[in-house]
């Protein structure tokens, strides 16, 4: 299945789901995933391993984390070859002083923005897709 790689339609179309919860970022050196943790993401490195998981499930597992952040799906199916869709975002986030951590599934982008900035992050990708 093919996603969409038109940018204007990317931005015209998408909206943005918040998602439960609060997100931490973990790295591991060396170690499996403790048992119970169920990430949202496992990306290896060369340093570690990065899982993206629930800030509870880290706290349980005595996992030292960093950056507390909330999860935005973007509902739009993306193709994994578009242009330029998570770099203008990350600009016009920029704009508001607001970093962001994206994801590229299969189907869909996900931003990691800062607690707490979810809503203007939210505000800021309806308006994007407002004016395209």
């Amino acid at each position: 299945m093919v996603g969409e790689i038109n940018l204007e339609v990317l931005l015209s179309s998408m909206t943005a789901t918040l998602v439960d919860g609060i997100y931490v970022f973990v790295t591991l050196k060396d170690q499996a995933v403790p048992t119970g943790i169920k990430p949202r993401m496992v990306f290896v490195e060369a340093e570690g391993t990065t899982l993206i998981l629930l800030k509870e499930q880290a706290e349980a597992a005595n996992l030292t984390y960093e950056f507390p952040c909330r999860m935005i799906t973007l509902e739009i199916h993306s193709s994994l070859e578009a242009v330029g869709f998570i770099a203008r975002i990350a600009t016009e986030l920029a704009k508001a002083n607001m970093g962001v951590n994206p994801v590229s599934g299969f189907y869909h982008d996900h931003l990691f923005v800062p607690d707490g900035r979810e809503n203007d992050a939210l505000r800021i990708v309806k308006e994007m897709a407002k004016q395209a």
